[in-house]
């Protein structure tokens, strides 16, 4: 059948794809920007009629329409694999949950258990004269989640960048079931974290680590983002771009001209990402760009792809580290805050690259919101904290007072190192406990 024709059947109302959602259904939502719109805000209009509705996704940009109408969860629940502060959000009002996994784990995940999705609905591109839709911004697991799912529902948004890649990036109209035009809203719009001074600083400590031709990863917030700045306004040249999420510290980066990707051992003169959220500028630079590849996440995260990569530099957040160098990124003691997402795979991936390089960072202290000053470098993490990066796999550890290789230290030789990156008003305290704990020597000289 021709694929117009095929459209045509296929083409319905968002009201009217909705209808086959049943009472108990797991249904998809796509990843991050690909989040359904018109489908979400057709469903909220029936969702009080059914039970026991799990949603799922992750790495929400705006709450869900469903969550508006059924604010108690009495109908649905959120169940996300990466929690941005929507996803918390519905998670302490007790709506969602989240599913612990490696990120790179999803798509066989889903091509390998029964956690078939009932439904899946996401936002795509316009279809192409070849009958294809295109995932846009977010290839992440979408092709395996597709493959397994009962209903696919594609809400297409002519808004939505057409992201270049090779392979995941698309679905085939024979595999769509319905077709819902929407109001074609504008792209939601993810800001850049602010820079602060902390982070300039941490960032100027990374950078300096960085030579000519190394591959590049940042995760999400300031401290990535600063590091991507002072790149821009660096002598580094031929870098090379892979990475989780594609940000607009990468847009910055390639417009100073210091990204070209001719010293990647594999996809050579290609930006490698698995889903992207930021400006518009953002989004305009990679529609259609032939520079830019965008491919499921079980390629960009696997710890084997990011070890070919010679020269590789992974740059990720934490919220706290212990004296025994274990990297909580996900929690604030049982407060869910974000995930696993990738940052284990890339830690792992670029300590085995040739040359690479793994950067865990963070601020030495935070604002409590009585406005107490506390230390994120602590003696054990709290109970409840979630650790991320084991203290056998943490390369380097960077606070704004300086940088640490903690990789193949003993006990107290990375007690020793982590603590000379504590703000000075922690390190007498700390070392009282790292005494208490048997990870001190008395030969050990660090004192405020």
């Amino acid at each position: 059948m021709d694929i117009y024709q095929m459209y045509k059947q296929k083409q319905t109302s968002a009201a009217a794809a909705v209808g086959v959602i049943k009472s108990g259904d797991w249904v998809d939502y796509g990843w991050a920007v690909t989040t359904p719109i018109a489908l979400d805000a057709a469903l909220s209009q029936r969702i009080e009629e059914l039970d026991d509705i799990k949603l799922r996704g992750g790495v929400l940009v705006q709450m869900p329409e469903v969550f508006k109408v059924d604010t108690q969860g009495k109908h649905a629940s959120w169940h996300t694999w990466h929690a941005s502060g929507i996803g918390r959000k519905l998670i302490e009002q007790g709506l969602g949950f989240y599913m612990p996994m490696r990120y790179s784990e999803l798509p066989r995940y889903y091509k390998e258990t029964k956690a078939t999705p009932s439904v899946v609905m996401l936002q795509v591109a316009p279809m192409d004269n070849h009958g294809y839709f295109n995932f846009g911004l977010s290839a992440s697991h979408l092709s395996a989640c597709i493959e397994k799912a009962k209903v696919v529902i594609v809400e297409v948004n002519e808004n939505m960048p057409r992201c270049l890649g090779g392979f995941g990036t698309d679905v085939h109209i024979s595999q769509v079931d319905m077709i819902v035009e929407g109001d074609n809203p504008p792209l939601v719009e993810v800001p850049s974290a602010e820079i602060s001074q902390v982070d300039e600083a941490v960032a100027k400590l990374i950078v300096e680590e960085i030579s000519d031709g190394a591959c590049i990863q940042l995760g999400i917030g300031g401290m990535p983002n600063a590091v991507g700045s002072f790149i821009a306004k660096s002598d580094l040249k031929d870098l090379g771009v892979h990475t989780e999420v594609y940000v607009d510290a990468f847009v910055k980066m390639s417009e100073a001209g210091k990204v070209n990707g001719r010293k990647k051992s594999i996809n050579q003169g290609r930006q490698t990402y698995s889903f992207a959220m930021g400006s518009k500028k953002l989004y305009d630079f990679l529609n259609n760009n032939p520079e830019c590849m965008s491919a499921p996440v079980d390629y960009t995260n696997d710890i084997r792809t990011i070890a070919a990569l010679d020269n590789f530099i992974s740059i990720n957040n934490a919220v706290d580290i212990d004296l025994f160098g274990q990297v909580n990124s996900e929690s604030s003691g049982t407060r869910h805050i974000s995930g696993a997402g990738g940052q284990l795979d890339f830690v792992l991936g670029a300590y085995l690259a040739k040359n690479g390089k793994s950067f865990i960072c963070c601020s030495s202290t935070m604002r409590a919101k009585d406005g107490t000053l506390k230390s994120r470098i602590l003696p054990t993490l709290h109970e409840g904290s979630i650790i991320t990066a084991t203290r056998a796999n943490v390369h380097y550890f960077v606070t704004e007072y300086g940088k640490a290789n903690l990789k193949g230290l003993s006990t107290w030789e990375k007690c020793e190192a982590i603590i000379s990156l504590a703000h000075p008003d922690f390190r007498e305290d700390l070392i009282a406990q790292a005494e208490k704990m048997k990870i001190w020597r008395m030969s050990n000289k660090i004192r405020p």
